[in-house]
């Protein structure tokens, strides 16, 4: 996973500030054949400069999440964080999945090149997986992890069909993502106490 930090100060939503505890997150994609990050932040030489001052670090904006992930200026795939985790975003309308939920946009492309999406998917898995052992949360617990889609249907987000639209042509699905960021943190676990077992019983030689 490669993360960067450039938050959005200009934008209304972290202006105003507001914190909470996250409960979960939602995975969202922007509806957009743009997969480039510097569309939605600035930018800068890694990331790739916005040219178009048309990114989201601006005011009457009524929309701001916490990440996004996609293309970087070498092409490589990475996430740039733009508000803290703990502060209350607006990313699934004006409903109550804000209250709760860290919010991440995957940049879409044309939605057909399996390579990107191969990778936009790995870095996800890797972000909530991480966001998982940050707060504490199990990622197969009900409502932990959602898609915009599935918070419409649980009444606490607008009417969007992300990412339902885009993970079924390639194989995947929210299940899949869920069962995936969950391996990864078992996985994570089990090589944390493989070392230090293995270190423990170094000193006690």
């Amino acid at each position: 996973m490669k993360l960067r930090q450039q938050y959005l100060t200009k934008n209304d939503c972290y202006r105003a500030g507001k914190r909470f505890t996250p409960k979960g997150a939602f995975l969202h994609s922007t509806g957009a054949n743009n997969p480039n990050v510097s569309r939605y932040v600035p930018g800068d030489a890694e990331i790739g400069v916005n040219k178009y001052s048309n990114h989201w670090n601006r005011g009457g904006l009524d929309k701001c999440v916490h990440g996004f992930i996609g293309k970087f200026a070498d092409g490589s795939v990475g996430t740039v964080q733009t508000l803290p985790w703990d502060m209350r975003g607006w990313h699934a309308g004006k409903q109550a999945g804000n209250n709760g939920y860290i919010g991440v946009e995957i940049c879409e492309d044309g939605l057909n090149d399996s390579a990107y999406f191969a990778k936009v998917y790995r870095e996800a898995v890797e972000l909530f997986a991480m966001l998982c052992r940050e707060f504490g949360w199990n990622p197969l617990e009900d409502g932990v992890i959602l898609c915009h889609a599935e918070g419409y249907k649980r009444g606490i987000a607008s009417n969007h069909g992300d990412v339902l639209h885009w993970f079924p042509k390639h194989g995947k699905s929210m299940d899949t993502f869920r069962a995936e960021v969950k391996a990864l943190l078992d996985g994570a676990y089990a090589r944390c106490r493989e070392v230090l077992t293995r270190d423990r019983d170094k000193l006690e030689l």
